[in-house]
C-alpha cells in the first residue's frame, strides 16, 4: 500500500475500523509496532481528534515514505476509497477497503498493488508513496 502524506520525510496512513478484540499485526515496514502519529504541525492524529467541524474517526500510524505496507491480518480487499472530493489533492487521494476477522476498516494514502482479492497477514499490499503533497495542503 502506499502512503502519500510526507511530514518531516515520516508518512501517516488513517485507519478507519470497528475493532473488537483483534491485534492489528505490522502495517509497515520500519515500524513494527505500529507507532501512532501524536501532535505535529499538522495537528493530532488520535482517534476523536478535531478536524476543525468533525471529529477523526481513524487513528494515524506513522509510515517512512517508501516503506512496504502489509496486511495486518488475513484481510479481503473491497475496492478502492477515494479519501478527497477535492481535485487538488489528488497525488494523496488514494485508499482501500479492507475486511477481515469480523471487521470492516480502510487505509487512506495508499498506493495498493491491487484492490480486490484475499491476502494473508504479514503480505504486501502496496508501497508508501514518494509525492510530496503539501503543495496539496
Amino acid at each position: 500500500i502506499l502512503l502519500n502524506i510526507i511530514l518531516y520525510t515520516v508518512i501517516y496512513t488513517t485507519v478507519l475500523c470497528v475493532c473488537d478484540g483483534v491485534k492489528f499485526g505490522q502495517l509497515c515496514s520500519g515500524n513494527s509496532l505500529n507507532t501512532r502519529r501524536t501532535s505535529d504541525s499538522w495537528g493530532q492524529g488520535h482517534h476523536g481528534a478535531s478536524r476543525g467541524t468533525r471529529e477523526h474517526q481513524g487513528l494515524d500510524i506513522k509510515c517512512n515514505d517508501g516503506a512496504t505496507v502489509y496486511a495486518p491480518f488475513d484481510v479481503t480487499l473491497h475496492g478502492k476509497v477515494t479519501v478527497y472530493t477535492d481535485a487538488n489533492k489528488a497525488a494523496i487521494n488514494n485508499g482501500i477497503n479492507l475486511r477481515g476477522q469480523g471487521l470492516c476498516f480502510k487505509l487512506f494514502y495508499v498506493q495498493p498493488d491491487r484492490y480486490y482479492g484475499s491476502v494473508s497477514k504479514g503480505q504486501r499490499i502496496g508501497m508508501c508513496g514518494k509525492s510530496d503533497p503539501t503543495p496539496y495542503f
